[in-house]
């Protein structure tokens, strides 16, 4: 919703505000800032976008989608995909979901390391 007016609201522009600010804080220039920004931006609102679109929650359901996957003739055709479902994904406790945290840490480290390496 934030991104999505031509005219953005007092709360999209306090958001950005308050984002290019902690940035400033930590001692990022204005094109460290952006980089910066662009990152977190396309990562913190392209991670829902890409959840939303996934076809399973349950445990079940991730059983059901994936379970074309594993099949003899898709296992010969797609090896690295299979292995993948079958040895991460249809472990117990996966949860898409969890991913988003991991992913920020990095983009976080990443972007702490550009700021000391500039």
């Amino acid at each position: 919703m934030m991104e999505s007016r031509r005219n953005p609201g007092p709360a999209n522009l306090r958001h950005h505000d308050a984002v290019i600010g902690n940035l400033r804080a930590a001692g990022f220039d204005s094109p460290m800032v952006a980089h910066g920004y662009a990152l977190l931006d396309g990562y913190i609102y392209g991670f829902p976008l890409t959840k939303m679109s996934i076809p399973f929650e349950t445990p079940e359901e991730v059983e059901a989608v994936t379970e074309s996957m594993v099949q003899p003739a898709q296992v010969n055709e797609y090896p690295h995909l299979s292995a993948f479902v079958s040895e991460h994904i249809m472990l117990p406790g996966y949860d898409f979901a969890d991913e988003f945290e991991y992913g920020l840490g990095l983009i976080l480290d990443g972007i702490e390391r550009a700021l000391n390496e500039s």
